[in-house]
């Protein structure tokens, strides 16, 4: 039984960088920012009023989600538009999101701010 769980566990050098993806979403900020972009692709002034940020702090945000490859961006003049990397990242984003919605065991979706029911 255990052999065959064995080969699908998965390796300590891929658990690690899970692991920082998940510590790098654990930002109520940044999952708000990945919320506008699974809407569209925004220039950083509109995401930060989507957000209701400052544009050097969505910036900020923006500088670390593109390190671990969530979001990716294109130059038009001056202007510089972020969207999801790719169709992982959104359906991450809206597998997570529905999951929240769900009803739970007992019929009903858990409250805003809770994590367990």
């Amino acid at each position: 039984m255990i052999a065959a769980v064995l080969p699908k566990v998965l390796s300590i050098e891929k658990s690690q960088r899970m692991a920082e993806v998940f510590a790098l979403l654990a930002d109520p900020n940044r999952l708000r920012i990945l919320s506008a972009l699974a809407q569209q692709e925004l220039c950083v002034c509109d995401l930060a009023a989507a957000v209701a940020m400052n544009e050097s702090a969505v910036s900020h945000q923006l500088r670390l989600l593109r390190t671990l490859r969530l979001v990716s961006f294109r130059k038009e003049k001056r202007r510089v538009f972020y969207r999801l990397q790719d169709q992982h990242v959104m359906t991450l984003y809206r597998s997570v999101s529905e999951h929240l919605d769900e009803p739970n065991d007992t019929g009903e979706t858990l409250p805003e701010g809770c994590l367990h029911g």
